[in-house]
């Protein structure tokens, strides 16, 4: 037996011209709306630090305190970060210059951050008064360089 199923498609109504050309006009719209497509650009950030450290590499001190101080050559300032090391600790590396949201960072005695200024600084670690260990370091220039990606 044989039974006769009626065409979707053929119960449809077609969309009247005014429809059509609503279509086309919302579809335009949309088009325009799109958001144009740009170069590919990237954000960058290059910051220079310099890890400095002391060590009590036999461990006679104990528990002591290590005062950090670097001398900007260029322009004049002292930045200073203590910390404290407890019995057991021998020894503490730290990075300058140390970010500001640190609760611990190098600072002048004005309170000032220091930044990775570019130039010649010296430095020098004091424990229980006496300078244990220093030296020098410079800083480079630092520069960012963008590609641009076109698509």
């Amino acid at each position: 037996m044989m039974t006769i199923v009626p065409s979707v498609l053929s119960t449809l109504k077609q969309p009247s011209f005014a429809q059509r050309i609503g279509g086309v006009l919302v579809l335009l719209l949309l088009l325009g709306a799109a958001p144009s497509v740009h170069a590919q650009t990237w954000m960058v950030s290059t910051t220079a630090q310099i890890k400095l450290g002391v060590l009590d590499k036999y461990g006679q001190l104990g528990a002591y305190s290590a005062t950090f101080i670097v001398h900007s050559e260029r322009t004049g300032k002292d930045y200073y970060l203590v910390k404290e090391l407890a019995k057991g600790q021998t020894g503490v590396d730290v990075l300058f210059p140390t970010d500001p949201s640190d609760p611990q960072y190098f600072k002048s005695e004005a309170g000032e951050a220091a930044n990775p200024t570019p130039g010649r600084y010296t430095w020098e670690c004091r424990v229980k008064g006496a300078k244990a260990v220093g030296g020098h370091f410079t800083f480079p220039d630092v520069a960012n360089d963008v590609t641009v990606i076109n698509k």
